[in-house]
C-alpha cells in the first residue's frame, strides 16, 4: 500500500463497519473472527470500500460485547491473536484498504487489572486510574455509582453499564472539598492519558489506520458544555497523533459533529439517531432501538407524508461549522439501532442508499446492508445488546449451512439466523445483475470515479420545502455538476428547478425525466431515483 503522509485520502473514504463476531467464523466455533475478516478482504474491496471500522476486539468478558475492554493491549482469543490483527493489517493494505479499530477511551471492564489493583486498599499506580469516592455511602458526582466492589471503602463511578467503571480524565470544575475531583491536570488523569497514548501507539505501530472513539465526549466528568473534554482532545491528544502518526484518523461517536469535528479535531463525527435531531425523522417511522422518539413520519417512506426539512436544516447548520475541517458521516446502521431494511423493499432501500452514497460527507455502510439484511426483533439480548440485538446477527453469505457464516453448530452460532427462508445472501446477489448488492457497488463505485460525488464536492439543495415530495441537489466540483433526484413516496411528482440546464446525461436511475431549458425540471414517478450528468 502506497500510504500517503497525511490525511488527505479521507476525501475519499467510503467506510464499511464490521461486527467481527457475526461477520465470518473460520473455525467452526460459531463465532466470527480474524481470520474470517480476512478471508473476506477480497469481497470487501470488491464493495468499493477503502476503510473497514471494526468494533472492539480486545480482551473482554463480553458483558458488553467488547466494549467492556478487560487488556487494551491483546486481541480477545475468540477472534485470535496479536498476530492475527496485524496479518489483517498487512493483508488489507496490500489491497489498499485500511483498518480502523474501535477505542473505548472512557472505561474498561471490571475485570481489567487496573481495575482489580484500584479496588485494593493500599494505594498502588492504579488506584487514581478510576474515580473512587472515599466513602461507600458517598456517591461520585458525574452519573451512576457502584458500591460494594472489592476492599477499597468507596464507590466507584460508571460510564455506562454496571461493569465499566469510567476511567478518571478528571472533573471540569472539581470541588476542593471533595478529594477524589482531581483536575484534568491532575496525577491520575495525567497517568490515564498516558496510558491512552500508549494504547494508541501499540496498535499503530502495528498497523492500525485510525480510531473510531466510543463515547468520546464522555471523557471528563462534569462537564456540561463539552469545553474541557474539547480543550483535551483538540490541544492534547490530537495534536499527539497528528504529529506521530500523521495519516493516521480520528473518527468520534459523539452525534454533534460542530463539536466534535470544528472543536475537539476528530476528522469524522457521525449523525446519528441519538445525538443532534435530524437521521431518525429521515430515515424511522418507529423509535430507534436506542434514541429520542420519532413523532412524526420519516421521509424516506412510501406514504409520503414525512419531510426532508429537520434532516436538512440540522444537517447543514453543522456543515458550515465543519467544513475543510473534516466531514459528517451518515451511515445506513449501526450496531447500536435498527438496520433499514425492517418492512423495507428493495426499490426503498436503493432510494435511501441513493441518498446516502451521493450525499455530502463520508457514508458509512453497515455490514449486511448491501445485500439488505433486515433488522430481527425480539431476540433475546446477547452480551449486552438488548433492543439492538437484531441488528447484530451473523451475515449472510450464501444458500449453504448456516447462511455460510459458519461451518459449526447451529446452535453454537453467536446468535440465530435471520429465520426468514428468503433471507438474502452474497452468493444469489453476485449472479444477479439487478441485486441490491451490485446496485451498492455501482453507487460506490460512481463516488469513487466522479470527484464530484466525493466527500469533499459541493452541494446545493435544489428542492423546495413544500413544493413537491421530490428531492432534489446539485453535486459539483469546479465545471462538472450532477444532479440527484428523489422521489420516496408512491405518488408522481414534478418539480421545477429555476435552473438553467443545457443538456444532460442520465448515469443511473429510472423513473425520473428532466427537461433541459432555461427553466428546468423534474417528473418524477413515484418510488423513483435517478443521477444525471448535466450541462449549464
Amino acid at each position: 500500500m502506497n500510504k500517503q503522509k497525511n490525511r488527505d485520502w479521507i476525501k475519499d473514504a467510503v467506510i464499511y463497519q464490521i461486527y467481527p463476531q457475526s461477520y465470518y467464523d473460520s473455525n467452526g466455533d460459531g463465532i466470527g473472527d480474524l481470520q474470517g475478516i480476512i478471508k473476506k478482504l477480497d469481497y470487501i474491496k470488491s464493495l468499493g470500500v477503502n476503510l473497514i471500522w471494526l468494533n472492539p476486539c480486545f480482551e473482554s468478558p463480553f458483558n458488553d460485547a467488547g466494549y467492556d475492554v478487560s487488556d487494551f493491549y491483546k486481541i480477545a482469543p475468540r477472534y485470535g491473536t496479536n498476530k492475527d490483527m496485524a496479518t489483517l493489517f498487512k493483508e488489507a493494505h496490500k489491497r489498499d484498504l485500511r483498518v480502523c479499530l474501535d477505542l473505548v477511551a472512557g472505561h474498561s471492564s471490571i475485570e481489567a487489572e487496573w481495575f482489580q489493583q484500584s479496588t485494593k486498599v493500599k494505594k498502588n499506580k492504579y488506584s487514581n486510574y478510576y474515580i473512587w469516592s472515599d466513602s461507600w455511602d458517598v456517591k461520585p458526582r458525574g452519573g451512576n455509582s457502584i458500591r460494594g466492589y472489592g476492599q477499597r471503602n468507596g464507590n466507584f463511578l460508571i460510564n455506562f453499564f454496571w461493569n465499566q467503571p469510567a476511567l478518571n480524565y478528571g472533573y471540569a470544575n472539581p470541588d476542593p472539598n471533595l478529594p477524589w475531583e482531581e483536575a484534568v491536570t491532575g496525577k491520575g488523569p495525567k497517568a490515564v492519558i498516558a496510558e491512552l497514548k500508549n494504547i494508541m501507539k501499540y496498535w499503530l505501530d502495528m498497523g492500525c489506520d485510525g480510531y473510531r472513539v466510543d463515547m468520546a465526549a464522555s471523557l471528563i466528568k462534569n462537564d456540561h458544555s463539552r469545553k474541557k473534554v474539547i480543550k483535551l482532545w483538540n490541544s492534547n491528544l490530537h495534536p499527539w497523533i497528528r504529529k506521530s502518526y500523521p495519516s493516521a484518523i480520528m473518527i468520534a461517536e459523539w452525534g454533534d459533529p460542530t463539536k466534535a469535528v470544528a472543536g475537539a479535531g476528530f476528522d469524522v463525527d457521525f449523525f446519528l439517531h441519538c445525538g443532534v435531531p435530524g437521521y431518525g425523522e429521515m430515515f424511522f417511522n418507529h423509535q430507534a432501538v436506542c434514541g429520542r422518539k420519532i413523532k412524526k413520519a420519516c421521509y424516506f417512506d412510501i406514504a409520503g407524508k414525512g419531510s426532508p426539512k429537520k434532516f436538512l436544516n440540522e444537517y447543514f447548520k453543522h456543515y458550515k461549522k465543519v467544513k475543510g475541517k473534516g466531514f459528517i458521516s451518515i451511515p445506513t446502521a449501526n450496531h447500536d439501532f435498527q438496520r433499514m431494511n425492517w418492512g423495507r423493499s428493495d426499490q426503498e432501500l436503493k432510494i435511501i442508499y441513493t441518498f446516502i452514497f451521493t450525499w455530502i460527507g463520508i457514508p458509512t455502510l453497515y455490514y449486511g446492508d448491501e445485500i439488505g439484511m433486515r433488522f430481527i426483533p425480539g431476540l433475546p439480548s446477547k452480551e449486552g445488546a438488548y433492543t439492538r440485538t437484531g441488528s447484530r446477527t451473523p451475515m449472510q453469505w450464501s444458500k449453504e449451512k448456516n447462511s455460510g457464516f459458519s461451518k459449526g453448530k447451529e446452535t453454537n452460532l453467536y446468535l440465530p439466523l435471520d429465520p426468514d427462508k428468503k433471507r438474502p445472501d452474497v452468493l444469489s446477489q453476485e449472479k444477479n445483475s439487478g441485486s441490491l448488492l451490485n446496485f451498492t457497488r455501482r453507487l460506490i463505485e460512481l463516488r469513487n470515479t466522479i470527484p464530484a460525488l466525493r466527500n469533499d464536492g459541493d452541494i446545493k439543495v435544489l428542492s423546495i420545502e413544500g413544493a413537491s415530495y421530490t428531492l432534489v441537489y446539485q453535486r459539483s466540483m469546479g465545471n462538472k455538476k450532477y444532479l440527484i433526484a428523489l422521489n420516496p413516496s408512491s405518488k408522481k411528482a414534478e418539480f421545477q428547478l429555476k435552473i438553467k440546464v443545457n443538456s444532460f446525461e442520465l448515469i443511473m436511475g429510472s423513473g425520473v425525466k428532466l427537461l433541459s431549458g432555461l427553466k428546468a425540471s423534474v417528473k418524477i414517478s413515484g418510488q423513483s431515483y435517478a443521477i444525471f450528468k448535466i450541462e449549464q
